[in-house]
């Protein structure tokens, strides 16, 4: 719609609404709002007027509604939800075009006076919701999150969008001419002689059936893409137990070649990348060449050969069952992509059967979520060890010494691999004695956040934070000790793993 179709709207719908209140506020996700106005006081009847309000990106629209409205089914958005309390039962008092341009607003009056307004500007079309001073309360698409200063942010007043309204001085510029005649006229009411809405009746018309095709189109991508995303890892899976069945078959000749490398393991010297023997199993005794791990010694290498053969002679079995069926769930998938991108599909009562046949997910319907208020950040990644207690791990050479006398008491612990840099580490204690189990958890991610991370052992310095002291000049992360000891880590992988796993984002003021 151009500014002029917009305009030609407002001066059509606001006098039907005089005097009248907002007596419901429904809601259809993605973008769509329908205002049912009625008399006040009128609780029971039919509304009065049904207005919708659609920031699709693909037909953006205002008109009165007069044909059949589907309501949503299933849970509401925080900006839906906070429409619905804040504008339900509020009077209407003006409907207004901004700046002539494709923007309108709503000013509706309850205890507060609220605006609904909408920027029906095409793809960034958009709804929001002003509170007293024209400041925005909430807006239906938030500005990305790096955006440094958006425009419409909570709290501050409301700004249109820039860019000027398109003027079209023709004066054949009407929704009449612009748009095609509906092929019906609307049902009117018992004391209606005429449509009041002529226009709203052809937007309606026109703009409903293509935004209705667009979505029809979003929901066949929407699906088709899901669809296509499993059967790529359908077919990938195909692949990969097809070419684990076809080694399968090679047990016998992989054992063959650990009986060539055992009866030749004299031979081979350490760092060996193949040996070529003389393949006794072959009726002409040809030579064979057998590939070598260079960083495993002969016998490690023998003993992967038959390992491998036996894992593999296990595997065999499984495997062709296994691929029977990703071969028939990738059978399924290509069966729904090709019903979806058949014309008239019902892709709602497609994907149903496809998360009923497990070929799909369930569609989960969530709230979006909303922007939490960033914490200030800390020095440290915060770990538990296995008594609850709380470890700190300094994420670089800065935040080493903001750790270290700044987030810790002076009988907390320090710990720092020997010889080596890396992080230092806090363990907060509650008590004056620490858990055994702890000072090795904090020793374990002392190596862990070294350049030692890997190694089976490592020497690592602890002492009380009292006893830790910053050299004057010192670059950053360099301490001398006035005590504490060298602990001697043999690293546990288990133990490792559990600390990784209990890592949270740090509390700021903790």
């Amino acid at each position: 719609m151009s500014a002029e179709h917009v305009g030609e709207l407002v001066r059509e719908i606001a006098p039907l609404l005089a005097g009248l209140t907002l007596r419901e506020v429904v809601a259809r996700p993605p973008r769509d709002l329908l205002l049912n106005f009625a008399d006040p006081g009128d609780e029971l009847g039919p509304p009065a007027w049904r207005v919708l309000v659609s920031g699709d990106q693909d037909a953006p629209r205002l008109h009165v509604q007069r044909g059949r409205f589907e309501r949503h089914e299933g849970p509401l958005g925080p900006f839906f939800m906070r429409m619905q309390k804040e504008l339900t039962g509020t009077t209407f008092r003006s409907l207004t075009q901004i700046s002539g341009d494709r923007i309108v607003a709503f000013e509706l009056r309850g205890d507060e006076t609220r605006t609904l307004v909408a920027e029906l500007v095409g793809r960034h079309s958009n709804l929001v919701l002003l509170g007293p001073g024209e400041r925005v309360i909430d807006v239906l698409v938030a500005a990305p999150s790096t955006q440094d200063n958006p425009r419409l942010a909570a709290g501050k007043p409301y700004a249109p969008p820039p860019g000027r309204a398109l003027k079209n001085t023709s004066t054949e510029s009407t929704i009449a001419v612009a748009f095609p005649a509906p092929s019906a006229e609307p049902t009117l009411r018992r004391h209606e002689t005429a449509n009041p809405a002529p226009a709203s009746w052809i937007v309606e018309n026109a703009l409903g059936d293509q935004a209705e095709e667009a979505r029809i189109a979003r929901e066949r991508r929407e699906i088709v893409e899901r669809l296509e995303r499993k059967a790529k890892n359908a077919r990938s899976l195909v692949h990969g137990l097809s070419a684990r069945l076809t080694a399968s078959r090679d047990v016998e000749r992989l054992q063959q070649d650990g009986e060539l490398v055992k009866a030749n393991l004299s031979r081979i010297p350490r760092g060996a990348k193949s040996i070529e023997v003389d393949d006794f199993f072959d009726a002409e005794t040809k030579p064979r060449k057998i590939v070598l791990d260079p960083k495993l010694s002969p016998h490690e290498n023998l003993e992967r050969i038959f390992e491998r053969a036996k894992k593999l002679e296990r595997s065999g079995a499984m495997v062709e069952e296994e691929l029977a069926l990703a071969r028939a769930k990738l059978a399924r998938l290509e069966d729904f992509i090709a019903r979806a991108n058949t014309d008239g599909a019902d892709f709602e009562a497609l994907g149903l059967e496809a998360a009923n046949t497990g070929v799909l997910e369930e569609k989960q319907i969530a709230e979006p979520k909303r922007r939490e208020a960033q914490s200030p950040r800390v020095p440290y990644k915060t770990f538990h060890g296995v008594d609850g207690s709380e470890i700190r791990v300094g994420r670089n050479a800065r935040d080493n010494d903001d750790l270290t006398f700044r987030h810790a008491s002076g009988n907390d612990l320090w710990f720092h691999t020997a010889d080596t840099p890396g992080s230092h580490v806090i363990l907060r204690l509650k008590t004056h004695e620490p858990h055994p189990e702890a000072v090795l958890d904090a020793a374990h991610l002392a190596v862990q956040f070294s350049p030692l991370a890997g190694a089976r052992a490592a020497k690592v310095h602890f002492a009380r934070r009292k006893e830790v002291h910053k050299p004057r000049g010192a670059k950053p992360g360099l301490v001398t000790l006035s005590g504490g000891k060298i602990l001697d880590v043999r690293m546990q992988p288990e133990r490792l793993t559990r600390l990784l796993g209990t890592h949270r984002p740090p509390q700021p003021g903790s």
